[in-house]
């Protein structure tokens, strides 16, 4: 593994529940070509122990950890809280350093929008993860989409079924709030909006109804959406953290004309379903070989996005997932809380009214 001088310094700003993937797989030597050269988070003891675990620098304030230790870090990664997203990487930009942006890069299409003009301007790299395309049974089932194996597309399923108590939202005061976070749409399921929007296409529009049933937030956490794509395939959203007493699963499904294809598990990791009308020997494998058992509901697929944004800026490509594309899941998502919020079907490419994502209470 290259762990030398010549390998990309990587930068943390938050030390929360999901830099402790990031920290993982960078401190820990597990992405080739990349290394963990300082943190920082706005509390400290986050900040120290991320920082002395991993034999790093930690600060309190990341223009400070830029000024100290910009001439070693080629990228950073966002990971402060959703609604914090879009300001901290506009001003991270003016460092002219790569970005790493967690899910959902942001709570508004305004913000959005400004962080790519933004790393536009500067000149760099905006990567938005979404770690569960490079889980090996969703690539697989990419593979045999853009092969034509499926002819017709007729539906699309994700499934987010998991448990968060009311302790998960006590935790931090952003969790559940309007302002920093959005309900189980925006956090939660963002990633299956975005595995249904990449295997189905661009969105026509989408009807969605929700609750809050078991937890005292401003926001949902169960919901139910319907939407339409241009190609005429319909799609399904299911998505509840009010699953008792446990994760239960975090599923896709797609159905054509020639096949249909179910991966389940709780991270979108496990084929139970391959079943095409031009069976191949190499079908009766499939339900064995790709098959993960990741230790929570983040997967695996981090430390191989990772590996991709190490490549990507090293021999300057596009990545899989850039801002413009991470874009296109939350413009979804906002249709889908417009449609919340009216009681009405929400037509695509529309200029949010009542969508209360990334607003204050």
């Amino acid at each position: 593994m290259q762990r030398g001088s010549h390998s990309l310094g990587f930068a943390l700003v938050g030390c929360g529940r999901i830099a402790r993937k990031h920290a993982e797989l960078l401190g820990g030597g597990h992405v080739p070509g990349a290394r963990l050269v300082a943190v920082c988070d706005t509390e400290e003891q986050r900040a120290r122990a991320t920082g002395e675990r991993h034999k790093v620098p930690w600060f309190l304030n990341m223009h400070d950890m830029m000024r100290q230790k910009g001439a070693e870090i080629r990228a950073v990664c966002v990971l402060t809280p959703s609604g914090f997203h879009a300001r901290h990487a506009i001003e991270l930009a003016a460092y002219g350093k790569h970005l790493v942006v967690e899910k959902p890069m942001a709570l508004t299409l305004e913000d959005a929008d400004a962080m790519i003009q933004s790393c536009d301007h500067a000149g760099i790299k905006l990567f938005v993860v979404k770690q569960n395309r490079y889980n090996l049974p969703v690539q697989k089932l990419r593979a045999a989409l853009d092969e034509g194996r499926f002819g017709k597309i007729v539906m699309g399923t994700v499934r987010v079924r998991w448990c968060r108590t009311q302790e998960y939202y006590d935790m931090d005061k952003w969790r559940g709030t309007w302002a920093l976070d959005g309900g189980v749409f925006a956090n939660q399921a963002s990633h299956h909006v975005d595995l249904l929007e990449w295997m189905l296409g661009e969105p026509e529009s989408v009807f969605a109804k929700s609750r809050t049933a078991l937890v005292n937030t401003e926001t949902e956490d169960t919901g139910v959406a319907i939407a339409r794509f241009r190609s005429g395939a319909l799609g399904i959203i299911e998505a509840t953290t009010a699953c008792r007493p446990g994760d239960l699963e975090g599923s896709l499904s797609l159905l054509g004309e020639k096949g249909s294809v179910e991966i389940g598990g709780f991270a979108v990791n496990e084929i139970r379903v391959w079943s095409f009308a031009d069976k191949r020997p190499e079908d009766d494998d499939v339900l064995k070989k790709y098959r993960e058992n990741p230790p929570d509901v983040y997967g695996f697929g981090h430390r191989v996005y990772l590996q991709r944004v190490v490549e990507a800026i090293q021999q300057n490509k596009p990545g899989l997932v850039d801002g413009l594309e991470g874009r296109k899941s939350l413009e979804l998502i906002t249709a889908i809380y417009e449609s919340i919020e009216t009681g009405r079907e929400v037509l695509l490419r529309f200029r949010p009214q009542k969508c209360r994502l990334g607003l204050e209470a």
